[in-house]
């Protein structure tokens, strides 16, 4: 598919109700700890997009058993002993992938040749310095710290790591997974997001699999796990879930989401506090957290500093243009080299709209405005194809370029709003 025209929603039901995949952000962590640790682990997940498949094709390369049976995932853990310490691996698009098993394989030793797709390839990996100031070989193909390289390791050697945390909080969550199933090692975070949601996140996974790890500012001291647990469930992605639970605002309706729940470990937890800012009320059950917007009638615009769950960036410039004031999203300039230049996409398309925008270095400024038809290309990103289609089920004429772009992390996203919209 080309191309999808998004339809006008209408919504029927008292409560619409919505599954989405298996949080990737958690599901991934999990998958790290579980296939290099000991012990089998049962990752009780449902359905799981290409994120996920990726890191499991680099783990099946590596000799790690990993079964899909009903319900989910069962790991067998390799004790940190890499059945296949020389391998080629492919990560595709998946940023998770990339950078967790890098570090793990380097903390663990052996020699491995790092493949990934061409968008892949465009996206910096500065955890590739730090591994390489701390002994680590790397032989790039192409360009100095990008995919593709080979990886040389004789285990990890040096006690101390610094990393910085402005461009991605994952190059330091890729450590502290390393670090659990490896060796013990004292990690200093520098930057702006010290505290960020992704590393609580990440320490909380930690907590979980049984390693122990102690914080003192901004320095962490990890200690491996003995043994990971029998079984973990995992959430449902709360990155994919906000682009339902933004319909009740839009819509003034009520929508539930299955499998997220109130006390997600997630860090998009804070855009549902934007939500319930503009009126949305937010009760949890056992099938999942509800979305009730029904008695909204205009929302204000968002100001908001969005450095920690800058995901959803996105969809609020999605929502900007219904406002009843002006949006201005600052404090996401790191997005600017995710799975495209996400800033200048927010620009892009809202303009071929007829949306006012500015661009600016670390964030927009949007004007509420009348949306009129037009294409909105995804640049690739299923971030930018999934939020801007919000924008065409409320007005319909909105049409998103490569769609099938969103199987990174939401692989019947489409399938949904087509049974939606009928």
């Amino acid at each position: 598919m080309d191309a999808y025209t998004v339809r006008q929603f209408h919504p029927k039901d008292a409560v619409f109700e919505v599954d989405v995949p298996a949080s990737k952000s958690l599901l991934n962590r999990a998958l790290i700890l579980a296939a290099f640790g000991n012990g089998e682990v049962f990752l009780a997940c449902g359905s799981f997009a290409e994120d996920t498949r990726s890191l499991l094709g680099c783990l099946s390369a590596l000799g790690i058993r990993v079964q899909e049976e009903s319900g989910g995932l069962r790991v067998i853990g390799c004790g940190g002993n890499i059945p296949n310490r020389r391998a080629e691996l492919y990560v595709g698009s998946a940023g998770t992938a990339a950078r967790f098993l890098t570090a793990a394989l380097a903390f663990l030793g052996g020699e491995y040749h790092m493949r990934s797709s061409a968008q892949m390839e465009q996206r910096p990996m500065e955890l590739l310095a730090v591994l390489e100031e701390a002994g680590i070989s790397v032989e790039y193909e192409k360009r100095s710290r990008h995919f593709p390289f080979i990886l040389r390791s004789d285990g990890l050697q040096k006690d101390f790591l610094t990393v910085n945390t402005d461009l991605s909080t994952q190059y330091a969550s890729g450590i502290l997974l390393a670090a659990a199933v490896s060796r013990p090692v004292t990690l200093c975070l520098t930057g702006s997001r010290t505290h960020g949601s992704y590393i609580a996140m990440t320490l909380a996974m930690l907590h979980a699999f049984g390693a122990r790890w102690t914080r003192e500012g901004n320095t962490l001291s990890i200690a491996p796990a003995q043994h990971s647990p029998a079984r973990m469930e995992i959430e449902g992605d709360l990155s994919g879930a906000c682009y339902f639970y933004a319909l009740a605002l839009l819509f003034s309706t009520k929508v539930r989401v299955r499998h997220i729940h109130a006390d997600t470990l997630q860090g998009d937890r804070k855009f549902l506090t934007l939500l319930a800012d503009r009126g949305v009320k937010f009760t949890d059950s056992e099938s999942g957290l509800c979305a009730d917007g029904s008695k909204i009638r205009t929302y204000k615009g968002f100001c908001e500093n969005m450095k920690d769950y800058s995901d959803q960036a996105l969809t609020a410039a999605a929502l900007a243009p219904f406002a009843d004031s002006p949006t201005r999203i600052t404090g996401i300039g790191h997005i600017r080299h995710q799975e495209c230049d996400r800033i200048r996409a927010i620009a892009a398309n809202l303009s071929a709209l007829g949306v006012p925008v500015a661009e600016e270095e670390d964030g927009v400024s949007i004007s509420p405005a009348p949306v009129r038809s037009g294409t909105i290309r995804s640049f690739g990103d299923h971030r930018v194809a999934m939020a801007f289609a919000l924008i065409g089920l409320k007005t319909g004429g909105v049409t998103i370029l490569d769609p099938l772009c969103c199987r990174k992390t939401f692989d019947n996203f489409f399938t949904i709003l087509d049974d939606i919209t009928q």
